[in-house]
């Protein structure tokens, strides 16, 4: 395996790991309970 494919692996993994990082992060910050949006459209209740 050449060193060039080695590196877009590893790269790709970083990649990976980064976005699901996120994900996580995003997933674990949400507040649990009721979400109350009010807008334009109207009133959008939402149970977390």
């Amino acid at each position: 395996m050449s060193r060039n494919a080695l590196y877009r692996i590893i790269g790709g993994l970083v990649i990976l790991v980064v976005v699901l990082a996120i994900y996580v992060f995003d997933k674990e910050t949400k507040p649990d309970g009721v979400e109350l949006k009010i807008s334009g459209d109207g009133v959008s209740i939402q149970e977390n």
